[in-house]
């Protein structure tokens, strides 16, 4: 058997080649599918079969692309309901290529459709030695069951349903057996996901916390808990998802765009997004623009932050960054970028036009403008888990995913200085971009974030030492 996981650190998302006798399945692909056909091309595989776990909500898929070019047949879970021509799977049901086996197990909770997938290689065993957990198991942790939204379920049904998915079907499992989830570290559909990209059932059994010993009360008591709040873009990529996307070569290019056609298209309303490192947006950025940087978890950031349907222009150093963007932006369902800043920010410049800064200060120097400084604001925009783990003393918790909607409630004084810090400084960036924009005036970004601090072995507040 030939298998290979793909892992995508901007969604932390996981895919799967899996290969057998000329023949072979992709589970869970992403948007752009070509590594998978070059891959199954150099192995001298087919693809056969296109295989979602559930109706991703996180990322747009590419099954319809993938099977569009390999004549692959597209599997779902039978309550998946996708309104393009598929094979609906239920139970127990089995597929082959070649001498593989992939069989399918119904496991509700994470959405009511979710599917997992075990693999047998029969050329070794009768007995499975994988299984593909979609959203259901991860590693540390286990799928969320809010995100299920519209269909008449409520999060604790669903969690209802999980914890006998857990328990009664995949928890049987023997511990030797490896799991492969679709999700890692920094995924919004868990709350506790581990670094480990894959693992065993025994080691799950042992270590992960909500596999505990448990009633179904108690389950769901836990895992309806403190759930952060969801992206506005899940509910419509699921959708995406039901009725297949369109190809990306579809997709119309950005144009060029000069300093005063951007400067009268942000006028108008156009987000200007630009896509450079923390750095570079503070040593100098457009007026108005958003900093979410490529070197991070562009794509999520990105459909968390920019409003549904907004018109973008893209500020970038070069052509491959701003084709970079476009693909990773269509892989969370973001299809109307306009343009791109022709010649990037100094093009800005060179038109004479206007810039804003915002100064990039190590913890070190943080750390002594808390001791000099008595009106120095700290925002600490990590999620409330992160934040209540540890945080820089007089830090107010702003978790970026809501700070748009709440900037304006914030009992902080715009023209003071405010220093905004996260785990390592990507986060921070983006949301002192947003807070430029609400009018704050004196803004310093944290480089290394609180993981610099703490390294640094200075002072940190929790809930209990306040």
């Amino acid at each position: 058997m030939y298998f290979k996981q793909f892992y995508l650190a901007c969604l932390a998302h996981a895919s799967y080649l899996i290969g057998s006798h000329g023949e072979a399945a992709v589970v869970d692909p992403q948007r752009d599918v070509d590594e998978y056909i070059t891959e199954a091309e150099r192995q001298g595989l087919k693809i056969k079969y296109v295989i979602e776990t559930h109706l991703h909500a996180d990322f747009v898929s590419g099954h319809q692309e993938l099977a569009a070019r390999t004549g692959a047949e597209i599997v779902f879970g039978e309550k998946a309901r996708a309104t393009f021509e598929h094979r609906a799977v239920s139970d127990g049901e089995q597929i082959k290529i070649g001498k593989v086996v992939l069989e399918f197990m119904e496991t509700p909770g994470h959405t009511p459709e979710g599917i997992c997938v075990l693999v047998t290689d029969t050329e070794v065993s009768n007995q499975p030695q994988k299984i593909l957990t979609g959203d259901t198991l991860f590693i540390g942790d286990v799928g969320r069951p809010d995100l299920a939204g519209g269909k008449g379920y409520t999060p604790q049904t669903m969690a209802e349903m999980m914890y006998d998915s857990l328990h009664g079907k995949i928890l049987k499992l023997p511990d030797e057996v490896e799991v492969y989830p679709a999700h890692g570290a920094g995924s919004m559909c868990g709350k506790n996901m581990s670094k480990e990209t894959w693992s065993t059932i025994g080691e799950q059994r042992k270590f992960n916390y909500a596999l505990k010993p448990m009633t179904k009360d108690q389950f769901v008591s836990m895992m309806t808990a403190d759930l952060p709040e969801a992206p506005a873009y899940f509910p419509r990529d699921a959708e995406i998802n039901r009725s297949g996307a369109r190809e990306l070569s579809e997709l119309s290019p950005p144009q060029a765009l000069s300093p005063q056609a951007v400067s009268e298209l942000r006028e108008q309303g156009h987000v200007l997004l630009d896509v450079r490192s923390a750095a570079d947006y503070g040593a100098g950025h457009v007026p108005g623009s958003v900093n979410i940087g490529l070197g991070g978890q562009f794509a999520i950031w990105a459909g968390s932050l920019i409003p549904l349907n907004s018109a973008i222009i893209l500020i970038a150093d070069t052509a491959a960054q701003v084709h970079e963007s476009v693909v990773r932006l269509a892989r969370v369902g973001i299809e109307n970028v306009k343009g791109y800043l022709e010649g990037g920010v100094e093009n800005w410049r060179r038109a004479g036009l206007a810039v804003e800064s915002i100064p990039q200060v190590s913890v070190d120097e943080l750390k002594e403008k808390l001791a000099s400084t008595a009106d120095l604001q700290v925002v600490d925009v990590r999620r409330p888990g992160e934040y209540g783990n540890g945080h820089v003393p007089r830090a107010l918790n702003a978790p970026l995913a809501t700070l748009d909607r709440v900037a304006g409630e914030l009992p902080l004084e715009k023209d003071k200085p405010t220093a905004v810090i996260c785990a390592g400084g990507y986060r921070s960036s983006a949301a002192a971009s947003l807070l430029e924009r609400f009018g704050y005036t004196n803004l310093l970004n944290v480089s290394g974030g609180t993981g610099a601090w703490i390294n640094a072995g200075f002072p940190v507040e929790t809930p209990t030492t306040k």
